[in-house]
């Protein structure tokens, strides 16, 4: 292992012998967390091409069982983030594809870093599991068509503890490390095509365009090697999706986009990344098609139950569905008002999120239990004409310090001039 670390150290270029001896040795514990910590700082700091980081995707694959799904389930279709501020998209869009027909056995991660995770969301739900067996993982689909949860602890178990790893060591925002753990973890789902939402900007992992599309570029060559059907789409993250921030809040702003109300942008972007998985899944001949449908599920009621039946499967209390008013709301209610008038010019996503963090909502030290009730409520977006005393966000809080809240009430940019909202959608890619 000390000859591994060493030879990355040193920009040198890691065989399919020595990156499968690193995630053997690691999966099994002959290899510790330090060392483990200095390679993966090693690859933050000196990369990976491709051929090393599809040899760890398959590494991490490899490590633990693959899934098999029954015939009659048809193509099975999943969408993932590479994580962003406010992105409750998973919780609309499994639903939408759900209801149009299309199967999604979607394997969630949990917060890192800045951003929330899919999994810390639905875990707002009492009662929620994302700890399903294989077993459970087969019955689940059979009955809703669609299941959000974690990777099982025999499905891709490297990637379980380098994950945690990551988030802990300052290693997260590397293209070859996050490639192959999302893919790992794909490819041993057993699907058979994947559409992508890589985050680009302020709040993502990828703060511009050409470090996003080379992402892009490299999720969709690992998913061709293994020949699944790949579509990225590269999304803007320079400020927050929707206006909720947090757990709870964010569940509760799903629920209002499930009964066609919530935020423009979260219905716009769930539609589109929809239109994608359709196509990916014969359920559509054109993007357009495949749009209007998922639309509609929206409109009629059929996302919504399609979400209320997965709750049921996993476990959820269907009551918070049902009346998300049962959420539990936090102890405090500050508000953060415009200190001038003007027109809000951006809402820095990254500061908001690890707000979100500091107040518990999610975690800087591996295992830290989340305050799921915790976080932020925007009033207005970014473009928006402000009035001085305007409100700009309601923070949902524990108790919070006053420096926290001068963090927050910076994150909000108000300048004389107009100015107009980058578009949500950058670039595709298609495989």
């Amino acid at each position: 292992m000390l000859e591994i670390i060493a030879k990355k150290r040193d920009h040198g270029e890691l065989t399919a012998d020595e990156i499968n001896d690193f995630i053997e040795g690691y999966t099994s514990g002959r290899i510790p967390d330090y060392q483990a910590s200095a390679l993966l700082m090693s690859i933050y700091l000196n990369g990976m091409n491709f051929n090393e980081a599809s040899h760890l995707a398959m590494a991490m694959r490899d490590s633990g069982e693959r899934l098999n799904w029954p015939a009659e389930l048809g193509p099975l279709i999943d969408k993932h983030s590479t994580g962003g501020v406010g992105d409750k998209i998973s919780l609309i869009l499994a639903p939408v594809v759900a209801a149009c027909g299309l199967t999604d056995p979607m394997i969630a991660g949990r917060g890192l870093g800045h951003t929330g995770g899919t999994l810390d969301k639905l875990e707002s739900i009492p009662g929620f599991r994302v700890d399903l067996t294989a077993t459970e993982l087969h019955a689940a689909l059979l009955k809703s068509k669609i299941v959000i949860n974690g990777a099982t602890g025999s499905l891709a178990p490297a990637d379980k503890k380098l994950y945690a790893l990551r988030d802990v060591t300052g290693t997260v925002a590397s293209i070859p490390l996050i490639a192959s753990s999302i893919m790992s973890k794909k490819l041993a789902a057993g699907i058979n095509g994947l559409v992508m939402d890589v985050k680009c900007g302020q709040g993502a992992f990828m703060k511009q365009l050409p470090a996003a599309q080379e992402l892009a570029r490299t999720l969709v060559r690992i998913g061709q090697n293994a020949g699944v059907k790949m579509t990225a789409v590269i999304t803007n993250m320079d400020a927050p999706l929707g206006l909720a921030i947090g757990n709870s809040l964010e569940v509760k702003e799903a629920l209002a986009v499930l009964h066609g109300q919530g935020p423009k942008d979260i219905r716009q972007l769930t539609l589109a990344l929809a239109a994608h998985m359709l196509v990916l899944g014969n359920k559509a001949k054109t993007f357009k098609q495949a749009y209007q449908r998922a639309g509609q599920t929206l409109n009629d009621g059929s996302a919504f139950a399609a979400f209320r039946q997965m709750v049921t499967v996993q476990g959820g209390d269907t009551r918070y569905v049902d009346r998300p008013e049962l959420f539990p709301v936090s102890q405090q209610q500050v508000t953060i008002t415009a200190a001038k008038s003007g027109y809000l010019a951006a809402i820095d996503s990254y500061q908001l999120g690890m707000a979100v963090v500091k107040m518990g909502g999610g975690r800087l030290i591996k295992g830290t239990p989340i305050k799921h009730q915790v976080g932020i409520v925007l009033a207005k977006k970014v473009s928006t004409a402000i009035q001085k005393g305007d409100l700009l966000a309601t923070v949902h809080c524990e108790g919070i310090d006053d420096d926290l809240l001068i963090e927050i009430q910076n994150a909000f940019q108000i300048t004389a001039a107009p100015v107009t909202a980058e578009p949500l959608i950058l670039d595709t890619i298609n495989s």
